[in-house]
């Protein structure tokens, strides 16, 4: 499975590097740069949820899950991990490389530029700066600070957190964060908007993100 996987995705022009057992891949990760992680949870050794857990003490790199089960136990754990997705096997190619490009785009995720301002111009207005108390975010630097201290977000927490502060009161189905935050063309699993929103509350405080039951969620002004 690990060797088909390899191939079919060095066939759509990723250069990848696979490990049989969690240890090993910690130890890659650790030697070398990687622009994402596709790390299955049956891993021998560590884990794929261990070592997921292991990544996020160093690395807001982004992370897809793989796993064979679809009860949920599984999905849960490894969204609470720190990944920013997964995938259940057996997985079509094209799902798998659909859900890659949509982490890949989350992680060099820029907004536009502002009308008539050159990337290398003056330092971000106002519009650029969004204040909400002590919760500052900065969309041109993509930078988050929380009473004044530097907060660490993965790029799907910080493009769910953009999405939220971009509608300030507005109640945002969880259907409508999967299309605009996961880049899902088709029905996701809710579960990774709810694993992600708890994320942020614990980074940012429960006050933030406001559940509206049967609906989804609302950041509050």
């Amino acid at each position: 499975m690990r060797h088909s996987f390899t191939v079919a995705l060095e066939r759509y022009g990723y250069e990848m590097r696979a490990a049989a057992d969690g240890l090993t891949g910690l130890e890659h990760f650790r030697d070398e740069p990687f622009d994402l992680l596709i790390l299955d949870v049956m891993l021998p050794g560590l884990d794929g949820i261990g070592l997921c857990r292991r990544v996020r003490e160093t690395s807001l790199v982004p992370v897809l899950m793989m796993s064979a089960r679809g009860d949920g136990l599984d999905v849960v754990a490894g969204l609470e991990a720190g990944a920013d997705d997964y995938v259940v096997k057996p997985v079509d190619t094209y799902v798998l490389v659909a859900r890659i490009r949509s982490l890949l785009r989350r992680a060099t995720y820029a907004p536009a530029p502002v009308p008539g301002q050159a990337p290398d111009g003056p330092p971000p207005s106002a519009q650029e700066v969004l204040v909400f108390g002590d919760l500052v975010i900065d969309t041109a630097g993509m930078e988050v600070s929380l009473a004044g201290s530097p907060v660490a977000l993965t790029p799907t927490e910080l493009k769910l957190l953009l999405e939220f502060a971009a509608h300030p009161g507005v109640v945002l189905e969880r259907h409508t964060l999967l299309r605009d935050v996961w880049e899902y063309g088709w029905d996701g699993d809710s579960r990774v908007v709810d694993l992600c929103v708890q994320r942020l509350r614990r980074k940012l405080g429960r006050e933030w993100i406001e559940t509206v039951r049967g609906f989804g969620y609302k950041f509050r002004r």
